[in-house]
């Protein structure tokens, strides 16, 4: 049996319709500012308390999660999947790897909204929010997309 094609907009419309405080983090929030990166994934950083309502917005594109929002509150993450892969952030706070401490109410307060289709909008972190969640890593990839950020905020 071969997968049907994955309709992006109506994802991000499902979200969108939820109203869980869901921000788009990762590549994919560098794409919807029309950065030229790559990703086969989705990430997102949600409030814990909304991981059920986030499962109940992607049930019909038959994503799963790996685990109960219950469980997910207590390591800080989950996955969704099934032909489609999303990571889903639910600590309210997570440390930079110089140790500086990001809280996701923070970053929601100053959240951008980007319009990707008719009605269909997204929430990312602002840019210096943004660069600051791409500092959780140290992988290669985050610091060239942290300079794609820089560039785009207007510093060298």
């Amino acid at each position: 049996m071969q997968a049907g094609p994955f309709d992006e907009v109506a994802f991000f419309r499902a979200i969108a319709d939820s109203d869980v405080r869901a921000l788009l983090i990762g590549r994919r929030a560098l794409i919807a500012l029309g950065m030229p990166v790559m990703t086969s994934d989705y990430d997102f950083w949600i409030a814990g308390d909304d991981a059920a309502r986030f499962n109940a917005a992607l049930r019909p594109f038959e994503m799963f999660p790996n685990r109960t929002p219950d469980e997910a509150r207590q390591v800080g993450r989950y996955v969704l999947e099934n032909d489609e892969h999303v990571d889903v952030l639910v600590a309210r706070g997570v440390s930079t790897q110089s140790g500086v401490m990001v809280a996701f109410d923070d970053l929601w307060t100053r959240r951008m909204a980007i319009e990707i289709a008719d009605d269909v909008v997204i929430a990312i972190p602002s840019l210096d929010d943004l660069i600051l969640t791409k500092r959780f890593g140290a992988r290669p990839r985050d610091a060239d997309d942290i300079r794609w950020l820089e560039k785009l905020r207007g510093t060298p």
